[in-house]
């Protein structure tokens, strides 16, 4: 949510088979981690059948991704009018972004009924048809679960708003504030004055003034660390824990296959309400720019965790958590894990790589060595794209080469050791669209902070599915965000023709990763470690042929020669799977390679 920076040969025979079926061969630029790092090597686990550790994830947006009522809004039934593509592409599990009831004040992360279906998305019979429809289509659904705040407009907190003596008033943050005369109030503080009172500190809502609101019914702050209408939950009350936790009995006992934990590390606040430190300037939205210690990542939240986790693991099938962890280093990583424990979150996102916005193969190899070996065996999950951020194919991007870049990213995702996790457009290589003009934006926070702030609708513009009026997103001629120019090429009915294209380019590694053992179960070895232009690795599993790829960062040819000596992988001779660059389809040895500008080679060992 926070807008931040931010599963033999005759195996290998089947593999080439579907690849020469799904169309021509491709090629992926892919540039990775270059940097000293001791040959790290994870184990292959036999016994990683478990369905989330293979499984491709795809994010829908539901407001964004196909309109079946012609209202000009995406749905739950547009969505399952398209599980046919999904199938096809290889996607073994969607993750819809918030559908419950909401005043879509934060477009459904502001939630007013945690056990519904908001109206302009369908019923929870439309529901229950898309998650039997998934499941023929052997696709997992897996929902958006906001657990830090409800919308002002729940319930819940229309009745804690009414009495300081009504039941529900624990159940949110409030606070009675100090007098605007106190020493150490500062003019930011006095901004916000009631009643001679002021917020008792000086924090910030991430999305623009003061994190305390004031109610006058009760004469107090309630405290919100997004939006004024996002009022955080006391996760200190066990009743809050409690209701929040039937709240997902709810939907895992209609089959939902588990949960996207939206901001995760904000459930608890310190208790001293301390003056968050000053890091000097201002943000976007005018505001002092502030350290969040005492407002994120505290330590209470890992025993809701594991209690969660519990519960979770008492249903069969495995299910997953997943978290929105934006945290400042692999070792606080590994704690959403639960350390050596594993009693955590199943995937918890490790954006430390994604968002940095630096396309550099040392620091990705750099990155995914502390994976491999400060997680205790435990499976990464790499993102560089969701409905926060600019996408990936601009943020990396140079502007010349943003297909071949964003197709080496996606060969370093699909054939790394790690969960992948995509976002829809990615694999047509939809641009982002940010609005030119204030008054076309649509997300609050780039209202409020245009135009150093723009907001998020540029990542979250309509699915392109085809060319015609709406890109076969609705029949409605005003959609509720504008179709992108881009609609006329980047599309998926003319992509779909294109054996060179970007969706090809997915569909191929998907299939990849699908059918070869090595990328399914194997381990991984760096190689050429000490390259700062090209990352490369290799998988392997024994018994099963091993996979070496190879990415180039640069804008320059780039001459490798990649040693195996001293890795699990055996053999002198190679065979090009899928590559960007034609003259490496020929290739049979290790020695001498020459990478065009951000290619990327995938080959298995023989």
């Amino acid at each position: 949510m926070p807008k931040l920076f931010p599963e033999a040969k005759s195996s290998l025979r089947r593999t080439r088979a579907r690849l020469t079926v799904l169309a021509g061969v491709f090629a992926l630029s892919t540039a990775l981690l270059s940097t000293a790092f001791a040959a790290a090597q994870t184990a292959a686990s036999p016994a990683s059948d478990i369905w989330w550790k293979h499984a491709v994830v795809y994010e829908i947006y539901p407001r964004s991704f196909q309109d079946s009522n012609g209202d000009g809004i995406g749905d739950l039934n547009g969505i399952t009018q398209r599980m046919d593509y999904l199938q096809n592409l290889g996607i073994d599990a969607i993750w819809i972004s918030p559908m419950y009831p909401s005043p879509q004040v934060d477009f459904g992360y502001d939630i007013s009924n945690y056990e519904a279906v908001d109206p302009q998305y369908g019923t929870l019979a439309d529901f229950d048809k898309l998650l039997a429809t998934g499941k023929q289509h052997n696709i997992r659904v897996i929902l958006d679960m906001v657990m830090n705040h409800t919308s002002d407009k729940h319930q819940w907190f229309v009745d804690a708003a009414s009495s300081r003596t009504n039941p529900k008033h624990n159940w949110y943050v409030w606070n009675d504030g100090i007098p605007a005369d106190s020493p150490g109030v500062g003019a930011f503080q006095k901004k916000y004055e009631h009643e001679g009172k002021v917020p008792p500190n000086n924090w910030t809502s991430t999305f623009g003034g003061s994190a305390w609101e004031w109610v006058p019914a009760v004469h107090q702050f309630y405290y919100h660390y997004f939006y004024i209408q996002q009022p955080d939950l006391n996760w200190r009350n066990p009743a809050v824990e409690k209701a929040m936790f039937d709240t997902m009995r709810f939907w895992l006992d209609r089959g939902v296959a588990g949960f996207r934990l939206d901001a995760i590390p904000t459930l608890f606040e310190d208790t001293q309400l301390r003056n968050a430190p000053d890091k000097g300037g201002i943000n976007a939205q005018g505001d002092p720019n502030l350290s969040d210690e005492y407002q994120s990542n505290l330590p209470e939240v890992h025993g809701v965790i594991r209690r969660m986790r519990a519960m979770t693991q008492a249903y069969p099938g495995n299910r997953v958590l997943i978290g929105e962890t934006y945290l400042p280093n692999t070792a606080e990583l590994d704690l959403w894990y639960g350390g050596a424990k594993k009693d955590e979150l199943n995937l918890p996102m490790d954006m430390l790589m994604g968002f940095t916005n630096k396309f550099d193969a040392t620091d990705f190899r750099n990155h995914i060595t502390e994976a491999e070996t400060q997680l205790h065996g435990s499976l990464p999950l790499f993102v560089f794209d969701n409905h926060d951020n600019i996408r990936s194919i601009d943020r990396f991007g140079d502007g010349t080469h943003n297909p071949q870049i964003a197709r080496l990213l996606a060969g370093m995702l699909f054939t790394s050791h790690a969960a992948v996790l995509t976002y829809y457009g990615e694999e047509l290589g939809m641009p982002t669209t940010t609005p030119t003009r204030k008054e076309d934006v649509k997300d609050p926070i780039g209202i409020t902070g245009w135009p150093k702030e723009k907001g998020r609708d540029g990542e979250r513009t309509p699915m392109q599915w085809d060319d015609s009026p709406q890109a076969g997103f609705s029949t409605n001629a005003s959609t509720w965000l504008p179709i992108p120019p881009s609609y006329k090429t980047i599309n998926v009915k003319s992509e779909m023709a294109d054996p060179n294209s970007e969706l090809a380019w997915f569909h191929k590694l998907i299939e990849l990763r699908r059918t070869l053992p090595a990328l399914h179960d194997g381990g991984v070895t760096m190689l050429d470690k000490s390259n700062t232009n090209v990352l490369s690795w290799v998988r392997t599993l024994p018994g099963h042929p091993s996979v070496v790829s190879a990415f180039n960062f640069s804008a320059q040819p780039q001459t490798i020669t990649l040693d195996l000596t001293g890795t699990p992988a055996k053999g002198t001779q190679v065979k090009t799977l899928l590559s960007d660059a034609p003259a490496l389809q020929s290739t049979t040895t290790l020695k001498d390679i020459t990478l065009p500008p951000y290619s990327t080679w995938i080959a298995t060992v023989e």
